[in-house]
């Protein structure tokens, strides 16, 4: 998140509503996106020609990266999941940046770092653990990234369904579905119409069997310039 007050003075600020794209799979394009507030949602099509939810991300996050760096196809679709704002920062603009901005390299080279991270998490759990760990250990690190303290709780913003969730878990929707009916008679969880209250921190960590329970959450950061608007490029980008 920490990306967001790097390069805020780059790009042109754009609004999205829920539903709209920002990136498409397998698309050519060498833009970036810096996404400034809202929820977004990183799809990608499955062996079946379904569209999955992959990842979630949200104000100060970057998506389209790789596209940029390597001039490939995108590899996933993002999708705003209600109204946001994003900026759009050519690839010119986004790669002289990195180039003068040792802080902002750094920060960009930890997003990217974040997301192998995440994703590498996730490959070893799917064949390793069990659904209701798996299951937690998700909602862990959605609280701990994106979650908002509440009077009850930590809420987690962002909209999911229970198919999405269960894309995101690697596990069949009935199999998630009987273990939040677990967590919400643990009084672990609340859920709601596409809404899920953590009640229980230190509870979704011990079945997790992880240690965040206890972490800080992290704040979504202001958005403050920390270096200067590059030149606006002489063409639209592509």
């Amino acid at each position: 998140m920490e990306t967001r007050d790097q390069m805020i003075g780059l790009g042109r600020p754009m609004r999205f509503d829920g539903g709209e794209r920002l990136l498409r799979e397998g698309e050519h394009g060498s833009h970036v996106f810096l996404l400034l507030s809202g929820w977004f949602k990183v799809l990608a099509t499955t062996e079946d020609d379904r569209e999955a939810l992959m990842a979630v991300r949200a104000g100060g996050d970057i998506v389209g990266e790789l596209a940029c760096f390597d001039a490939q196809p995108r590899v996933a679709t993002v999708v705003a999941a209600g109204a946001g704002m994003a900026k759009l920062i050519s690839r010119q603009d986004f790669l002289a940046s990195l180039a003068l901005y040792d802080d902002a390299a750094q920060a960009v080279m930890r997003a990217v770092a974040g997301k192998l991270r995440w994703a590498t998490r996730r490959r070893q759990e799917f064949g390793s653990c069990a659904v209701a760990t798996r299951v937690a250990r998700v909602l862990g690190e959605l609280t701990r990234v994106y979650g908002r303290p509440c009077e009850i709780g930590v809420s987690i913003g962002v909209s999911l369904t229970q198919p999405e969730l269960a894309a995101l878990v690697g596990a069949s929707e009935p199999s998630v579905h009987r273990v939040l009916r677990s967590l919400r008679e643990q009084q672990v969880i609340e859920t709601g119409y596409r809404r899920i209250l953590v009640r229980d921190v230190p509870g979704l960590s011990r079945i997790a069997g992880t240690d965040w329970g206890t972490a800080p959450l992290i704040a979504l950061p202001q958005p403050t310039p920390a270096i200067p608007p590059l030149p606006r490029p002489s063409r639209r980008p592509t």
